[in-house]
């Protein structure tokens, strides 16, 4: 009896063994690292780190793997590993990334065997993954991130919010600020002054706090030009760098429309060029994009256009005549009238 039970221990493990070895397959990485130290390399550089991965191992741990096998001066910022703190957000062939959230071999599997590790920012890098986000932390702190309210020292009750109102938040307050977002923005590439995603995603948590009283004043603070909500592309790349699925272009369209709403909203380029696109659908039921330039820069500003003009004509986009009134360029479709008549159901303010 005693014989039949080791020889059934025996076969379980052999059993279990080999299900271990089937479902824990290593992978050979190559991971071509940033390296640079302000204080001592006029120019970053790259080095290579060969190791062997499971399944199971995070980026994290391919980061703690080069400092503790490889070399001791490599340098990253790391916390909680628990993608609460975002301390650990750097890319990983261009693609931001939390490291302490990110499965290593998910990425082979989508870029190959060899991972090019970089910091978030690399004109921003002070030592390998370290970065300085001054820049982030101004912006953030730029569009008052937190309640304003005239409190008593000592309230006799508490704040209340219904569930609809907290609901109003979306996912704007589960943001963490790794500033993934914020650098993987190309329209902070070529704009300093842009707030930028993660800022513009707080500004907007706080107005439509019911407890806030700075609303109007943060709104006005996202309304300038060159910096605020006008200035973004729309590209959703820091819808898709965002490691809690946070979609921060879905709240800088909504500050878009609360800056109509509650009449802070002035008349600019960027406003009338969004109240261009809503004229040409009265008009025709299409996008009139000759009416907009003109309708929103005027007849003289339009000049500057000349050459992107010229190219659009080149292919269909625009005719001769496009833009110049009383002359109807653009057909009207069909039904226009039910268009026109949801747009004046639809619509709730005008500039």
């Amino acid at each position: 009896m005693s014989t039949q039970t080791e020889e059934t221990v025996d076969d379980y493990k052999a059993f279990n063994t080999d299900e271990v070895d089937t479902f824990q397959p290593t992978r050979k990485v190559t991971l071509k690292t940033f390296r640079f130290n302000a204080e001592t390399d006029y120019l970053p550089y790259y080095k290579h780190y060969e190791m062997e991965v499971g399944k199971d191992e995070l980026i994290l741990d391919l980061l703690n793997r080069i400092k503790w096998e490889h070399d001791g001066s490599f340098s990253y910022r790391r916390s909680c590993r628990h993608g609460i703190c975002g301390a650990c957000a750097i890319k990983v062939n261009g693609k931001a990334t939390l490291a302490c959230k990110q499965n290593a071999l998910e990425l082979i599997d989508l870029f190959g065997e060899e991972l090019v590790i970089e910091p978030s920012s690399k004109k921003r890098a002070i030592k390998d993954m370290i970065i300085d986000k001054a820049d982030f932390w101004a912006k953030h702190a730029a569009v008052k991130p937190y309640v304003v309210a005239d409190v008593v020292a000592r309230p006799e009750h508490e704040t209340k919010q219904s569930i609809a109102e907290f609901n109003n938040f979306l996912d704007s307050d589960l943001c963490i600020q790794c500033g993934a977002c914020h650098y993987s923005c190309p329209a902070l590439e070529v704009n300093d002054a842009f707030l930028g995603p993660a800022a513009l995603n707080a500004a907007y948590r706080f107005t439509v706090d019911t407890r806030d009283e700075a609303g109007d004043e943060r709104l006005a603070i996202t309304a300038q030009m060159g910096s605020g909500v006008w200035d973004c592309v729309k590209c959703f790349e820091c819808a898709e760098a965002c490691p809690k699925d946070i979609n921060p272009i879905e709240k800088i369209g909504k500050l878009h429309n609360l800056q109509f709403v509650r009449g802070v909203a002035e008349s600019n380029v960027a406003t009338r060029h969004a109240e261009g696109f809503l004229r040409g659908m009265k008009k025709t039921g299409y996008l009139d994009e000759a009416d907009i330039v003109t309708y929103s820069e005027g007849y003289l500003g339009m000049y500057k256009h000349l050459g992107t003009a010229m190219r659009m004509m080149k292919v269909g986009k625009i005719h001769w005549h496009s833009g110049i009134p009383f002359i109807n360029s653009i057909p009207k479709i069909k039904n226009l009238d039910e268009v026109q008549k949801l747009i004046e159901i639809a619509q709730t303010h005008k500039l």
